[in-house]
């Protein structure tokens, strides 16, 4: 059984390119341009962030899942949703 995460997620700041998270003592950047996803979101949805595991980052209020590495490296994860953002 893992253990729980004792880190949280915590958005720092939102601007009109896309906003950033912080995670323990580390800040990554969510840009609009490789999230689209977020872009019409409200400043209310984008802070309702959680950490439910080390690699996982959940939107309750979008329903959006994210993996912290798609963070690290979005290149690396290409886009794959058919729903138009």
């Amino acid at each position: 059984m893992r253990g729980a995460v004792t880190s949280g997620a915590e958005v720092t700041h939102i601007s009109a390119h896309g906003f950033w998270v912080l995670l323990g003592d580390e800040e990554l950047a969510v840009p609009y341009a490789a999230f689209p996803w977020f872009r019409k979101a409200t400043v209310e949805q984008i802070l309702a962030v959680e950490r439910p595991s080390e690699n996982h980052l959940y939107w309750p209020l979008l329903d959006i899942d994210l993996s912290v590495e798609s963070l690290r490296d979005p290149g690396a994860f290409p886009l794959v949703s058919g729903v138009d953002v």
